[in-house]
């Protein structure tokens, strides 16, 4: 296996990656709830949905680092952008995990209905931080990536195109929901970022399966080794 066909293979793995986090509404619905504080039940759930939540934060940040040395010869700046958008994206991950984690500790130290209140800006503050970093930066991270992944050709254009439509559809959604257009869990909000995930799972699953396509960013022998490697599988096992 060339070392490119490893990067695409390890960068579409950790978009996929990205998807496990898709069960944390149904997990996190309990500790959002009113009166969660001072409820009966495990906190599983809530802390199951955290741990997730850290995988996609991780798995984020490391699409774009993966990516950089090959996206840097298109554009090395935009390259930068992108690597910086999921680092900051990732970071805001981290801090709402954090909110949720906070309500679960304040009923486990037992902090009864005095908390409540505290409780519910936490739960406010987690869905307006996710507003931010999971509405609006994956919009500027498949801005960046589709049109650097368009320019390179290292990739299907008509896939690239998902991600420069589907970037400003969510960067619409969200500011719908910032000027209280739309509620941020109404089904419009919902549709406006099935662009964007069927972007990066499409993206995901062609890196994985596919690799890079031939591209002028790449070098001559690097296009022919890989153009081999499709070809002829069996021929990157010779000694």
């Amino acid at each position: 296996m060339s070392p490119l066909r490893k990067t695409a293979l390890v960068a579409g793995v950790l978009y996929l990656l990205t998807f496990v986090s898709i069960p944390t509404l149904a997990l996190y619905s309990q500790v959002k709830g009113a009166n969660y504080i001072v409820g009966p039940g495990p906190d599983t759930a809530a802390i199951i949905g955290g741990v997730l939540e850290i995988i996609v934060a991780l798995a984020g940040i490391g699409t774009a680092v993966v990516l950089f040395p090959v996206l840097k010869k298109q554009n090395e700046g935009a390259a930068l952008g992108l690597v910086a958008s999921r680092v900051l994206e990732a970071s805001t991950i981290f801090v709402g995990v954090a909110f949720l984690m906070s309500i679960v500790t304040l009923r486990q130290a037992g902090a009864g209905a005095g908390a409540l209140v505290t409780g519910h800006a936490l739960a406010t503050l987690y869905d307006r931080i996710f507003l931010q970093g999971q509405s609006f930066m994956p919009a500027v991270n498949d801005l960046l990536l589709g049109f650097l992944l368009y320019q390179s050709r290292l990739v299907p254009r008509v896939l690239s195109l998902i991600g420069i439509v589907g970037g400003p559809i969510l960067l619409a959604g969200y500011i719908a929901v910032m000027f209280g257009l739309l509620g941020q869990h109404a089904p419009l909000a919902g549709l406006s970022a099935i662009p964007v995930a069927l972007f990066e799972f499409s993206l995901g699953v062609w890196l994985v399966v596919k690799g890079f396509q031939p591209s002028p960013i790449l070098s001559s022998e690097t296009r022919d080794a890989s153009a081999a490697a499709a070809t002829n599988p069996s021929a990157s096992r010779r000694p």
